[in-house]
């Protein structure tokens, strides 16, 4: 049963600056050449920036079944933690002076707020996740909510 799902897409704003951006790019390129060339440089500019868009904006977060996948990573909930939900000045110092290298990081420059999971148990590889995401408050219940479920390997009771 999925408890909580969200897709990091790419804000508006940043789709009209990178294509203006792009635009300019490619209008200087193309300055004095001919016209196959201008088309070329439009395509080139303006489609690789749509491409990294496009790429930016296809993470996904969901808890389900006992799970957080987190963009191509899932955590069992099992192993989770103590689970925070971050204001943007405690997630800018996650993603900054305390980083860890080892943590596992979905973030995104648009996403200021986040959540932090702790990970525990024996076979931990990452100390913590950090998760960039419009709700953090949200994903950080749905955590919650989903833990006994994945403690007892069931559904939750009640």
């Amino acid at each position: 049963m999925r408890t909580y799902s969200e897709q990091l897409r790419v804000p508006a704003a940043w789709w009209v600056l990178g294509m203006f951006s792009a635009f300019i790019f490619a209008s200087t390129a193309w300055a004095g050449f001919s016209l196959i060339v201008a088309i070329g440089s439009y395509v080139v500019f303006c489609g690789g920036c749509a491409a990294v868009l496009l790429n930016w904006g296809r993470a996904t977060i969901e808890v389900c079944d006992g799970e957080l996948r987190a963009g191509s990573a899932t955590l069992p909930l099992a192993q989770a933690g103590r689970v925070a939900a971050l204001d943007e000045a405690q997630a800018r110092e996650l993603r900054g002076p305390r980083d860890d290298p080892a943590a596992y990081m979905l973030i995104r420059p648009f996403l200021k707020l986040a959540v932090y999971v702790e990970i525990t148990g024996e076979h931990q590889d990452r100390p913590y996740w950090l998760i960039g995401t419009r709700r953090p408050e949200e994903l950080a219940a749905a955590i919650e909510r989903s833990r006994p479920q994945a403690r007892t390997g069931g559904t939750p009771v009640g």
